[in-house]
């Protein structure tokens, strides 16, 4: 789409607005401060659970927080990031207290800061960011598994156990001992929390500024006192008699382990929450109001001088935390000042609120550190191993931490992928079929080493000496011995009287590098007699790589803007006319001295027209009549409607794989639907949906969107009192996708693995999700709907990555509406 509106202005700032002109100290001060309220709130209550789910003093998360906040915070290169005590470090430190003890423990995070500040030094920050993101997410999967069985006695009434397994195996007698009163209390706890965020109204927008982890605790807590329960709360001690750490004592072995436990997973999830925060500014935010990029090695550097401070001052581990984070993104920060005001505030809480923390109830901080265990557990992360067939490194990683622990977890994790991807890189598929005039067809897709020999030997020997065969190579590697099996095989079917085709990847013929192509479906060359030797070339191997780089850089017809899409090359004029320089248009120009002696200007637009005709006469039609003839004698009947915008770019039957009678498409400008009775609706739009869901019984519709829409871009830089024209009337039914973006009622829109680029592609994702609501107040989609016999699809496509995402179904940890990416074996 590269429709515009009248009214533009050169920055694209987030929810439409422009972008704010440099703000003054004050106002970034006032900013910070608000922000470093909204984190405090969350953070107190999580850091007392945390505390609690460690076995450690509840002080000793206080400390962390308040050391997190400040020292990580100032000394660290993520400056919006919030650090402190976090769910991923739970089960870590709760093993370690249970095996050395709690003053043991802070001599450990003492030396896992030592650690992180020595590979800070070595500046191997990007280093941690190789390990596989199935390997890191089933980590926290599984922390968050075992996490929760613990928590869960403690929401029953009773006590957590050593281990997960055993958590287990006591569950029953647990149930079968119920406290009534802290289950309850428990209840309560996260009816609030999940409740929270939705309430409704005026009344339910002002209250939701309230987090709800701190609503969640405070209502129970007020229950609890005003019933007069009797339960289990905590218990601050005097901090005269905090504890601090000791020399550690037990097997070396032991403790260096424990060590880089704590390293490793606190350096991971604290670089990962950084990447994310950022990912997080950017589509928040505009380029005048950005902090600058996290440096990930100066944010090690920080981490590892609280953890230092932290265990020297008795607190907990330290890593940054993703949900504290977020918040403070959301709630306005701009500086590192919010989040060292919220370590003040938990210091001065710490302080002064003791006996108000003492009123807490354990079973309410046990139901909210329980809710955050079973979150880290997410349904997104789980799609995308899955899409990326990695569930069994992600599913083996979880299973090896419950049962085993998080360094044993990850080694599992870690040696499950190797031997995935060594299996992946030793698994060839080789098969062989005969073709129409007794051609064999052999095809090898997967990388040709030695292991695929035998089976390679075989399939060629079933193919007749005097026979042509093709031979189509779908890999990037082929090793000597793989080699040496072909060619020998080769030089002896050439020996007698047969022929042969290689052909590499997507059918382009090893023989000559670019000159022809095979295409899909039956070999063009099926039906040659020639022989190919290849023996006294280069190397297969070289040959099959030169033939594929041909095949996607080589110009055609001479012109590189055509490639590689040999069906449109008449979009651009270069077919006769060649090039011409400026010098020589000149010549034509003097010339030409009277009307009758110029040239005709061409019609360059009937040109292209009469051109692009001619060659579907010539080249397509021969082989779509048959079908185009049984369409027209059976009456079409595809199987979606397909509304999608009428952007050039956006070519419907390719990036769908479909062909004549599949799709039932209706484009517009902004892939928009407009709802019934609207003010200056389009009737054509609606028609066309009755048509489709009445008379065609299509089963689906999808509203795809795409990237770089000018309608959504005319949308954001729309501005009051500007004359209406046709464009902007229609444009109106997009103003509802408009105001969902900055709406809080509603959920958010994302692609699946990252956050929107800018705000025109927020726009163009939530746009997506807005028109899909628009189609279920059409009656006959409804009716549709309600019968269970049409089913509606949401879809983006990323016109610069060629890359189509389609909506998920339900949402995410943070309540996002998620585009998953559509791969190549989908």
């Amino acid at each position: 789409m590269t429709a515009t509106s009248s009214t533009s202005t050169t920055d694209e700032t987030p929810a439409g607005a422009r972008t704010a002109a440099p703000r003054g100290r004050r106002e970034d001060l006032s900013a910070d401060l608000s922000a470093s309220i909204a984190v405090f709130l969350i953070a107190l209550p999580l850091s007392l659970g945390i505390a609690l789910a460690t076995g450690a003093p509840l002080q000793a998360g206080l400390v962390a927080a308040a050391v997190g906040g400040i020292v990580a915070a100032r000394l660290g290169g993520a400056p919006l990031q919030v650090s402190g005590p976090a769910a991923g470090l739970t089960v870590v430190t709760a093993e370690l207290i249970q095996r050395y003890g709690w003053r043991t423990t802070c001599a450990i995070t003492v030396l896992a800061g030592c650690c992180q500040l020595g590979l800070a030094a070595l500046r191997t920050a990007r280093s941690a960011l190789m390990v596989s993101p199935a390997i890191v997410h089933g980590m926290l999967a599984g922390i968050g598994v075992t996490i929760a069985l613990a928590q869960l006695h403690i929401v029953l009434g009773g006590t957590p156990q050593s281990s997960a397994v055993a958590n287990v195996r006591g569950l029953p007698g647990q149930l079968a001992d119920l406290h009534p009163a802290a289950l309850g209390i428990s209840v309560l706890t996260l009816v609030v929390l999940l409740g929270w965020p939705r309430l409704p109204g005026k009344a339910g927008r002002a209250l939701r500024k309230v987090p709800a982890a701190l609503a969640a605790v405070a209502t129970a807590t007020a229950f609890a006192a005003l019933a007069g329960l009797t339960l289990p709360r905590v218990d601050l001690p005097s901090w005269r008699s905090h504890a601090l750490p000791e020399l550690p004592e037990g097997p070396v072995l032991g403790l260096i382990a424990a060590v880089l436990t704590i390293t490793l997973v606190g350096s991971v999830e604290s670089l990962l929450s950084a990447v994310a925060t950022d990912k997080l500014i950017a589509s928040e935010r505009g380029t005048d109001n950005r902090p600058p990029r996290a440096d990930l090695n100066r944010e090690l550097r920080g981490q590892g001088a609280a953890n230092i401070v932290s265990g020297a001052l008795g607190g907990l581990p330290i890593t940054g935390v993703a949900v504290r984070s977020v918040a403070n993104v959301k709630s306005g920060a701009v500086s590192r000042r919010s989040s060292m005001l919220h370590g003040l505030w938990v210091l001065l809480a710490a302080g002064l609120l003791v006996p108000v923390l003492d009123l807490i109830p354990l079973a309410a901080l046990a139901a909210l550190v329980m809710a955050v265990g079973v979150q880290m557990v997410s349904i997104t992360h789980l799609r995308n191993v899955t899409r990326h067939r990695e569930i069994l490194v992600y599913g083996t990683t979880i299973v090896a931490v419950v049962l085993g622990g998080v360094l044993e977890g990850v080694a599992v994790g870690i040696a499950v992928a190797v031997a995935l991807a060594l299996h992946r890189l030793a698994r060839t598929r080789i098969t062989v079929e005969l073709l129409d005039g007794g051609v064999h067809r052999v095809c090898a897709r997967g990388q040709l080493t030695f292991l695929a020999v035998p089976r390679l030997s075989r399939v060629l020997n079933q193919i007749p000496h005097t026979a042509h065969a093709v031979i189509e190579l779908d890999g990037s590697f082929m090793d000597h011995a793989a080699y040496e099996t072909l060619q020998d095989w080769q030089d002896s079917h050439l020996a007698h009287g047969g022929s042969i085709e290689v052909i590499g990847r997507s059918g382009t013929s090893a023989q000559a590098a670019g000159e022809r192509t095979v295409g899909a479906g039956p070999i063009a060359a099926a039906g040659r007699t020639g022989r190919t030797d290849l023996s006294d070339r280069a190397g297969l191997a070289d040959r099959l790589r030169r033939a594929d780089r041909a095949r996607r850089s080589a110009p055609r017809a001479g012109h590189q803007c055509c490639r590689p899409w040999t069906p449109w090359q008449n979009h651009c004029d270069h077919r006769t006319t060649g090039v011409r320089t400026a010098a020589a248009a000149a010549a034509d120009a003097s010339r030409a001295q009277t009307p009758e002696q110029a040239p005709a200007a061409r019609r360059r637009g009937a040109g292209q027209l009469a051109s692009g005709i001619s060659a579907f006469q010539r080249d397509t039609a021969p082989h779509v009549r048959d079908e185009l003839a049984r369409l027209a004698r059976e009456g079409q009947r595809p199987s979606q409607l397909f509304l999608t915008c009428a952007d050039s770019r956006l070519v419907t039957s390719m990036i769908t794989a479909s062909g004549p009678g599949d799709l039932f498409t209706v484009r517009n400008v902004g892939n928009l639907v407009p709802l019934p009775g609207a003010e200056s609706t389009d009737d054509s739009v609606a028609a066309a949906i009755e048509y489709a869901v009445d008379v065609l019984q299509v089963s689906s519709i999808t509203v795809c969107g795409h990237s770089g829409c000018g309608a959504m871009q005319a949308l954001l830089n729309s501005a009051p009192g500007t004359p209406m024209t046709p464009l902007r009337r229609w444009l109106r039914h997009g103003l509802p996708s408009l105001e969902r973006m900055s709406s809080r009622h509603h959920a958010w829109a994302r692609i699946a693995g990252r956050l929107p680029a800018d705000a025109v592609e927020q726009l163009c994702l939530t746009n997506v999700v807005q028109q899909l609501e628009h189609l279920r107040a059409h009656e006959s989609v409804a009716r549709r709907l309600a019968e269970g016999t049409l089913e509606l699809h949401g879809m983006y496509f990323h016109v610069g990555e060629a890359q189509a995402y389609l909506l998920s179904e339900g949402e995410d940890y943070f309540d996002c509406r998620v585009f998953d990416s559509v791969g190549q074996n989908v």
